[in-house]
């Protein structure tokens, strides 16, 4: 097994814990998949996987439709995606992704959480070395699948680890590798339960269960701002 088996299995990527939360994130990245390819999932690789992701959530049909809705009535035209970048308290770097109609607001939040726990915002792209940015899909295990042989299909379509997670099989690809493997995956016929990208550490920093407590609590505070849609850190996960 590789690094990102050996990472998802301590991290154990957490759901968001707020089921209101987690529909105003997925809302955001509907829209703005819709307004990037447009409004027909049949036609729009992204907004299909989205769909998927939204589903997995149960986030009700009529809040995809409102997001899909509100993108093409262009009420969502100012929404944008930006990276943050930073090092949390003891060093631990740490990456924002947000969603925002207010990059100015946006901004201003991420740096007062940073400051207000003894870190600092940093500039764009300072942390790029830290992370490699990948793509994951998960879909339903099957006894007709060998794992195995599809890994070695995979290396086609730019995917880099397959692996089982309980009931699913995770697929981890090449960022660039997103579509190719999406394509790939419906054509095989296989429903795919969710896709998105990740940002894996190159390498994991040790830290005490005190100083865990304290990123954590930082961590949480991202997660809490209506702007954020994911946080990374390069801390190293209990085991």
């Amino acid at each position: 097994m590789g690094r990102a088996f050996e990472y998802r299995k301590a991290r154990k990527l957490k759901r968001w814990g707020n089921m209101a939360r987690t529909f105003t994130k997925l809302g955001k990245e509907i829209a703005i998949a819709v307004k990037a390819g447009g409004p027909e999932p049949a036609n729009n690789t992204r907004l299909r996987v989205l769909i998927q992701n939204a589903k997995a959530a149960n986030m009700p049909k009529e809040n995809v439709e409102r997001a899909i809705k509100r993108a093409v009535s262009k009420e969502m035209d100012n929404y944008k995606e930006v990276v943050y970048e930073g090092y949390g308290p003891y060093g631990i770097a740490i990456v924002v992704e947000t969603a925002t109609d207010n990059s100015t607001r946006t901004v201003a939040n991420v740096r007062s959480y940073f400051n207000k726990a003894g870190g600092s915002l940093g500039t764009t792209g300072s942390l790029d070395f830290m992370f490699d940015r990948k793509c994951v899909f998960k879909i339903a295990n099957s006894d007709s699948i060998n794992i195995e042989e599809f890994e070695l299909e995979l290396i086609d379509y730019g995917g880099e680890e397959v692996f089982v997670d309980e009931n699913e099989i995770v697929i981890y690809g090449e960022f660039e590798a997103y579509g190719s493997i999406q394509k790939f995956l419906e054509e095989k016929g296989l429903e795919i339960i969710s896709g998105e990208f990740e940002r894996i550490p190159t390498d994991l920093k040790d830290v005490t269960p005190e100083q865990r407590a304290s990123i954590d609590k930082l961590v949480e505070k991202f997660e809490e701002d209506d702007d954020v849609t994911n946080v990374f850190t390069n801390m190293k996960p209990e085991e």
